[in-house]
């Protein structure tokens, strides 16, 4: 990867490189350099046409070997997907996470190199088998060398990452386990200070514990993936929600719900056993399509105190969480194949969230002809993505290389988001006015981005700008 501006000149003082989710969203990597100290700020996946992304997850700006520690701020793959890479080339310092995030990068980081073997391998067939073969970006044995050199540091606890540069984990809000991360830099003449925001929650969700107050710093680097939108009202969603399953049980169709494995799919589950609960749906059977976001429930399981309180209680009065009450787990791939074909009304959620792979696809090919069945689509949907074009007004859709007639109902609710909106970031970054020296705005379209900078501007915030990949910025 090569950065697109000419970096300023070498200095003394601590600096910060922006080597990932810079003017974009995917594959957040930041490196921090104080004298001949080097610490990554992250370590995610680059998402995107899969030419460029196997080119730029193959090869890092710098030398893997000379990076001393790893700071993770949570388990999405665009966050941390990219470790086992690291290790293959030469890093062998310790990864740093909060415990939860530990236990899930155990979870994601295996689906992941099951992914990367099962991508080289359709290119191999698809290539006849011609040589060179392509290899996997990495492999389970990769995932296996990141396991033992993962250090989990709980939330609030200053820690030394190497002997000039520590930290301390802040609660974020947005999946379990995810951190804001303040560092505090030694140098001759005075304390640097840095805050990561990670990707921060909104405010008013269930389930986790809320994001907690930024601390101020001489550099605060934060993410602007929804800078410039507010998202529709929580309650209004769920409502939404439950009215598209009311009106699709009456017809006698089912319900596909893509979603994404760690965090989404645990955010509809909850809502929809409330419902159960409440008698605002109907009792239809509920399944969760998808092995990884069983592994994932576990994994919430055991960490009841990253959970709200009333989450907490509930399981310490033995009410099922994420699974039992109507929602049933299924893990089998030749129950999964019948599911869409079972006599009756149900609710099926499984990934991706954005339809373009994984049992999703299984369940729309028999069903979207169906004009009883609705598809909910609860996530953003990208530009060229199967989920993009449901949303199209057509009456066919391509996908697995073919048109298909679109007759399933396609509902598109976008408040079930986990990321901060313009609101949030307001509520969150306002208090810091005037107390942070310089703001980096990152993981972020460049339209978001730049009207976040606007907006913080606004509120006194005077050294705000927006980085490109390569760009670096003196600490302090």
């Amino acid at each position: 990867m090569k950065p697109t501006t000419t970096p300023p000149p070498a200095t003394d003082e601590p600096t910060l490189t922006f080597w990932g989710a810079a003017g974009g969203v995917t594959g957040s990597m930041h490196l921090l350099e104080a004298g001949n100290h080097r610490l990554l700020l992250d370590c995610g996946l680059h998402q995107g046409r899969r030419e460029e992304a196997r080119q730029r997850n193959g090869h890092f700006p710098f030398h893997p070997h000379q990076i001393d520690a790893v700071v993770v701020s949570h388990a999405h793959i665009d966050h941390c997907g990219n470790l086992p890479t690291l290790i293959r080339q030469g890093f062998d310092g310790p990864i740093y996470c909060t415990p939860p995030t530990r236990d899930l990068l155990r979870v994601m980081l295996a689906d992941s190199a099951k992914i990367q073997e099962e991508d080289a391998a359709h290119i191999n067939i698809a290539r006849n088998y011609a040589e060179p073969w392509v290899q996997p970006l990495y492999t389970v044995v990769d995932v296996e060398k990141v396991f033992a050199r993962l250090v989990a540091v709980p939330y609030g606890r200053d820690t030394d990452a190497t002997r000039a540069i520590r930290f301390r984990f802040i609660e974020a809000g947005h999946v379990l386990g995810s951190a804001m991360v303040h560092l505090i830099v030694e140098t001759a003449d005075r304390d640097r200070t840095v805050t990561f925001s990670g990707d921060m929650g909104r405010r008013g969700l269930p389930i986790l514990k809320p994001t907690g107050a930024i601390p101020p710093a001489d550099l605060l680097v934060c993410e602007s993936t929804y800078g410039n939108r507010t998202h529709r009202s929580f309650a209004e969603t769920v409502e939404k929600l439950y009215a598209a399953i009311r009106d699709t049980a009456d017809r006698g169709g089912k319900v596909l719900i893509p979603a994404f494995s760690l965090g989404r799919t645990q955010l509809i589950i909850h809502v929809l056993q409330q419902g159960l609960r409440a008698g605002a749906l109907p009792k239809v059977p509920i399944y969760v399509d998808s092995p990884l976001a069983a592994e994932v429930a576990e994994v919430y399981r055991g960490h009841p105190n990253s959970l709200s309180g009333e989450i907490a209680q509930a399981l310490r009065e033995g009410h099922g969480l994420l699974g039992g009450d109507g929602v049933h787990y299924v893990r089998d791939f030749e129950e999964s194949t019948r599911l869409a074909s079972r006599h009756g009304p149900s609710v099926i959620i499984a990934a991706s969230g954005m339809c373009d792979a994984g049992r999703i696809q299984q369940h729309l090919k028999q069903l979207v002809d169906d004009p009883r069945c609705t598809i909910i689509l609860v996530s953003y949907q990208a530009q060229g993505t199967t989920g993009r074009r449901l949303l199209e007004p057509k009456p066919t859709v391509r996908f697995q290389g073919r048109d298909w007639n679109k007759w399933i109902d396609v509902i598109h609710l976008d408040g079930f988001s986990g990321h901060a909106d313009k609101t949030d970031f307001v509520a969150y970054l306002e208090p810091l006015a005037g107390r942070v020296g310089k703001v980096r705005l990152i993981h972020g379209e460049r339209e978001q981005a730049d009207a976040l900078g606007e907006t913080l501007r606004g509120l006194g915030f005077e050294d705000v700008s927006v980085p490109a990949p390569g760009d670096r910025v003196v600490i302090g």
